[in-house]
């Protein structure tokens, strides 16, 4: 079961990259449009509503409403976009709660396949 990380029960927030993680990367270069990655569209929208979602790219200003109209126009909801990010790494720094939840996880796929972990959620955490 390597590949189940357990989250608990409370609400998350999820901090998710877009380009070549949930849709094509490049795709909007490329074919024009951009397109979801498989699972990726059914996964987003089974976020909880309690869950915060926070969509972050290396897409400039001129790219935000081709962006945003795409988003909704698929049924994906958010609560903000970070755009102009640099193309190096993204660095999560959190705590550890008192009860030893680790309060930060991040996962590293493979460009242009969406995610494979499944996530567990654990009441007891």
């Amino acid at each position: 079961m390597s590949d189940v990380i357990k989250v608990s029960a409370l609400a998350k927030t999820w901090v998710l990259d877009i380009d070549g993680t949930i849709v094509k990367h490049n795709g909007y270069k490329i074919d024009g449009y951009d397109s979801f990655l498989p699972g990726a569209k059914e996964f987003l929208q089974s976020i909880p509503t309690e869950d915060m979602i926070i969509f972050i790219t290396a897409r400039t200003d001129d790219c935000r409403k081709m962006t945003v109209d795409f988003l909704q126009a698929n049924g994906i909801r958010y609560d903000q976009i970070i755009f102009n990010a640099p193309y190096g790494e993204r660095i999560l720094v959190n705590d550890r709660k008192p009860s030893g939840l680790n309060m930060s996880v991040a996962i590293n796929t493979e460009r242009d396949r969406f995610m494979t972990e499944h996530f567990l959620v654990d009441k007891d955490l």
